[in-house]
């Protein structure tokens, strides 16, 4: 398994030329690689209706006639607007040819640009070739992250660090002791001030736990 990290909270997972990508906010995305351009998604997965996460979900789908996964709310509003839609909400799971998505709460907030109500916040658990990776959306530390745990062993958990809209390094810290995952890798963190993140700040953060910590650019890739 490959995975590509596109900028804020966005990654493409790849595995036998299959590409799963998770939050599309590229084109607006001042930290987009220009790696962002090549992108060729199987299958889009939405974690809330944020216009920093919703991204470019209708015009990839649109592009390469893949379908988007999200909750309810956002699935009609991607549908009216011509996108491909999988009929999904928090605690259901899909079994596609090349991986199999199961969906989990977040704790956040969640509405489209013009104020609409956007559905209940959302994260996702994703295998595919062999290996499980754990991408929590927008969200706070909550102590039922330890239920996904219980779901599956987990290689690679995507956790955001900013803070300011979602929990920081220290939480997210917590956050891998509840899961369990093996690799952490941080997102949502450093496109805005607002969320800048000092990058000794966050290996301090995770000095001395059993989990591995890897910061990806906007760009990099890694290898499971």
């Amino acid at each position: 398994m490959e995975i590509e990290y596109l900028g804020h909270s966005a990654f493409a997972i790849r595995d036998g030329g299959k590409e799963v990508l998770v939050d599309p906010f590229l084109s607006d995305n001042p930290k987009a690689p220009l790696s962002a351009s090549d992108v060729r998604p199987d299958l889009v997965l939405v974690t809330h209706a944020h216009h920093d996460h919703l991204g470019d979900a209708v015009d990839l789908s649109k592009r390469f006639d893949c379908p988007v996964l999200s909750v309810s709310e956002i699935n009609d509003h991607l549908e009216e607007r011509g996108a491909r839609v999988l009929q999904g909400n928090i605690g259901g799971e899909i079994q596609l040819s090349f991986c199999w998505v199961k969906m989990f709460p977040a704790v956040h907030s969640s509405s489209f640009e013009d104020g609409r109500y956007g559905g209940e916040p959302c994260s996702f658990l994703i295998k595919m070739g062999g290996r499980t990776v754990f991408h929590a959306g927008d969200t706070a530390l909550f102590n039922d992250l330890s239920l996904v745990a219980d779901e599956v062993d987990i290689d690679l958990a995507l956790l955001p660090v900013g803070g300011t809209y979602t929990m920081g390094a220290k939480e997210a810290v917590k956050a891998m002791r509840l899961l369990r995952a093996r690799i952490m890798v941080p997102m949502h963190y450093d496109t805005w001030k607002s969320i800048a993140v000092d990058r000794q700040v966050l290996e301090l953060a995770v000095s001395g736990e059993r989990f591995s910590l890897k910061v990806l650019a906007p760009g990099e890739r890694l290898v499971l």
